[in-house]
């Protein structure tokens, strides 16, 4: 071993090693029990940033830990490469969105191969790639098939910067997920997925996932699941109902108006004969289209000549076009119960509504709006019931009297696909004389045009793309991109194949065993993989019921105490830090300064620090190597017995707790024990302690700092670590041949005495008679009797 450590040297030996002998390549078959482990795959953006690094690193420290566990693991990574930055950026540098997307993956996958991370490269996907896209055109014409897709018209939200539709999800605080621009509603034709179909399988599954608490909880709120009834108000002098969902109708005696949605079909007919009325329906289309947005803005009402009919008193309440009355939640109407609902107690109080308590909590206190259950009041012959036993009598009055029933809803709507772009998936639909009918699955893949003027404009415009021939014509709408992440992680274990999506391999590595990734994707994308999965299932291509069966969140990483982003200026390169302190380093720093679930602040004294300690851990590795037998003692046999909690707390960590962070600091100690141990008179331990502890420490850190400890491993122990196995379980219950005894004499400590662990109690009286500061302190001394605890002390009482 060199004296000096040079992790530059040592990084790109280690990692062209690898490379050249696909040290990674996950075995098709093999006796091994398996291990999937995925990390979500990157956008192309053009240069990894400290974010991806975290992510990768735990992701490459679980697969690496499972190898050495005597699994077969995959571990594959890809380019989820379609999307609007490619596009925008495309347009602005006067090339292609391939050309872009193709030279950031180039740089991207080198700064990958530097971290030294361990993945099957031979199973690289880009969605981008038409061997990729032309299964999911397969998927999506299947799914078709089945009636699980449809078109519309429909109120969507676009985003008048990036010319495109947005998915609810996509809309965040009223804004453009990618973009920022403030989102419009607007009507037009969309493709949709009938995700809504899978709504209580997709909520009841999720109490089965070892899964965040918080993650379930998020995914549980966007379905939304709410029981409850559908109520009809008839309109007064007309055969014409508005049909409402309510989760309360224990409240209905307190209906004092009915909102509709501004796109209802009442106020379309309205706005037609009326133009204050079209004037206020274009105003509220201005608005943000998100639910919780709506919720918070200003209340804005127009009340019309209409009234309906209340289904139990028969009383009429006038019906109001309201701004944040949703038309893709129940029937896009509500009932107006101000006294119990905080939106319509502030539209009430604003519009002169009646209010009328009908729910009462606590006698001595009638603040309203009160939205908790209680019982009630002022509602005829359900006076004096609960809440709950109103639900139930009143739903089934509504059913005798034919004016609603009964009824479960979900908040989930369903999956709208279509995006006006050209840097996409083509959607495999044409239309034949204007009839819709998908593309034979002969000529898939339907392919983007590959011309740079071709790429500058969306799809719609490039006419050579859209007509086939005079009759037939193409779908110019691309896919949301998250159609292609939702099954990639199913493609990766078949990606060598191109003849069809899955083969055997595929059932063989699923589910994903350990999934990791940010807790901003718990309702996009895991919502939609885990019911693209079960379409798939139900389909004949997959088996299983879930994608994942383990899911990380890992923390972002800040700098001053806030995420890092370009326009904030806290960005940090990776590659500097990687020519300064090397891949181990960085590494090593990204599983130390926090548990894998929380946010973890960069720091370059704490890089430093972990560089630092891998300096120490070779200097000690130079140090061994030129020790001989004559340095070990013959008689000094604990330090396995020293460090034992420390072999079990890192296996723990690495099994059952995945508590990453403290493996480097119990390394940290194990190394400071093993300095402890060698001084210039040599070796304070026998010498096959000393290197089972050593060697343990090397293995233990290795899936950390794999570069470093693999040539450590190799020049002290002339093996390749990458093919050693992690200790049985008689390592981490090891019982030493020897133990320590505290010797005592009336309470006070006069030796230390090792001896055999299955020496009796006399024959340690005997073996402490022969110490000589023992024996002094007995010295014509009366003993009145001995206290023997085994395997700690004995102490020797005299008069």
């Amino acid at each position: 071993m060199n004296e000096n450590y040079d992790h530059r040297d040592i990084e790109s030996f280690a990692q062209k090693a690898w490379e050249k002998k696909k040290k990674f390549y996950a075995a098709d078959s093999s006796n091994k029990p398996k291990y999937y482990c995925l990390s979500m795959f990157p956008y192309p953006s053009g240069k990894l940033h400290m974010g991806h690094v975290r992510n990768y690193t735990i992701g490459d420290v679980v697969s690496r830990v499972k190898r050495l566990q005597g699994f077969n693991v995959l571990q594959p990574m890809g380019w989820d490469s379609f999307g609007l930055p490619a596009e925008n950026a495309a347009i602005k540098n006067k090339t292609h969105p391939q050309t872009w997307t193709d030279e950031n993956i180039s740089v991207m996958k080198k700064q990958l191969k530097s971290l030294g991370y361990s993945y099957d490269w031979g199973k690289e996907i880009k969605t981008c790639d038409p061997s990729y896209y032309k299964f999911e055109q397969e998927f999506f014409i299947k799914l078709y098939e089945k009636g699980l897709v449809y078109k519309k018209k429909s109120l969507v939200n676009w985003d008048p910067v990036d010319e495109t539709v947005l998915a609810n999800e996509q809309v965040i605080d009223g804004k453009g997920w990618r973009s920022g621009a403030s989102v419009e509603l607007k009507e037009i034709d969309q493709w949709f997925i009938k995700i809504t179909d899978y709504a209580e399988e997709l909520n009841a599954a999720l109490d089965d996932l070892d899964w965040p608490e918080n993650v379930k909880t998020m995914q549980k709120n966007w379905i939304g699941k709410s029981k409850g009834a559908t109520v009809k108000f008839q309109v007064t002098d007309s055969q014409e109902f508005i049909e409402v969902f309510t989760t309360r109708p224990d409240t209905i005696y307190g209906v004092t108006f009915i909102g509709i949605s501004p796109h209802h079909n009442i106020s379309k007919k309205l706005a037609k004969e009326n133009e204050d009325i079209k004037k206020f329906i274009a105003d509220c289309s201005k608005n943000k289209a998100a639910e919780a947005v709506l919720s918070k803005a200003e209340k804005k009402g127009f009340k019309t000549n209409l009234t309906a009919t209340h289904p139990l008193t028969g009383h009429t309440v006038p019906i109001w076009i309201i701004n944040y009355v949703l038309i893709d939640y129940g029937s896009g109407a509500i009932m107006g119960v101000p006294a119990h609902d905080e939106r319509d107690f502030e539209f009430a109080q604003k519009f002169n509504e009646a209010i009328t308590q009908v729910i009462q909590v606590d006698e001595n206190n009638s603040t309203l709006p009160i939205t908790e259950k209680g019982v009630l009041i002022n509602s005829g012959k359900f006076s004096g019931r609960s809440s709950d036993e109103a639900i139930d009598e009143i739903s089934t009055k509504l059913l005798e009297l034919k004016s609603g029933e009964g009824k479960v809803q979900y908040r989930l709507r369903d999956w709208g696909v279509s995006r006006q772009r050209y840097w996409g998936c083509p959607i495999p639909m044409v239309y034949i004389n204007g009839d819709v009918s998908p593309a034979q699955l002969s000529d898939l893949p339907i392919k983007l045009p590959t011309k740079i003027q071709d790429s500058s404009a969306p799809l719609a415009q490039n006419l050579e793309f859209k007509h086939i021939s005079e009759m037939v014509v193409r779908d110019t709408d691309t896919f949301d991109t998250f159609m292609e992440s939702s099954w990639y992680y199913a493609r990766f274990p078949s990606a060598e194949i191109d003849k069809k999506p899955f083969d055997e391999q595929t059932n063989s590595w699923l589910p994903v065993d350990l999934y990791i990734g940010g807790i901003e994707h718990a309702i996009l994308h895991l919502l939609y993989a885990r019911f693209f999965h079960k379409a798939l299932r139900d389909l004949g291509y997959l088996q299983g019921d879930e994608p994942f069966k383990k899911l990380l969140t890992q923390g972002m990483v800040l700098k001053d105490g806030a995420k890092m982003s370009k326009s904030k200026g806290n960005t940090v390169d990776p590659e500097q830090y990687i020519q300064k302190y090397g891949a181990d380093s960085i590494r090593t720093f990204m599983i130390f300064a926090s548990p894998p679930e929380q946010s973890l602040e960069w720091s370059d004294s704490g890089l430093e620090g972990c560089h630092k300690f891998l300096k120490r851990l070779w200097a000690l590795g130079f140090r061994v190597s030129k020790l001989v037998d004559e340095d070990f003692s013959t008689n000094d046999g604990n330090l396995i017995q020293t460090n034992i909690k420390l072999f079990n707390k890192i296996n723990d960590d690495y099994n059952k707790r995945l508590n990453l962070n403290t493996v480097v600091s119990s390394c940290m100690e194990l190394l400071n024990n093993l300095n402890s141990c060698i001084s210039d008179q040599g070796v304070m331990s026998e010498k096959k302690e000393f290197f089972d502890t050593f060697r343990f420490l090397l293995l233990a850190l290795f899936p950390i700092a794999p570069h470093i400890c693999e040539k450590m491993f190799a020049e002290i122990f002339l093996e390749d670590i990458n093919e050693a196995l992690w200790p049985e379980d008689s390592f981490f219950s090891y019982k030493p041949s020897k133990i320590n005894y505290i010797i005592q004499v009336n309470g006070r400590v006069r030796a230390n005495i090792s001896s055999s662990t299955s020496a009796s109690e006399e024959e340690l009286i005997q073996l402490s008679k022969q110490d000589d500061n023992v024996a002094r302190h007995l010295d014509n001394k009366t003993i009145i009797k001995v206290i023997f605890i085994k395997d700690k002390l004995l102490n020797f009482v005299h008069s």
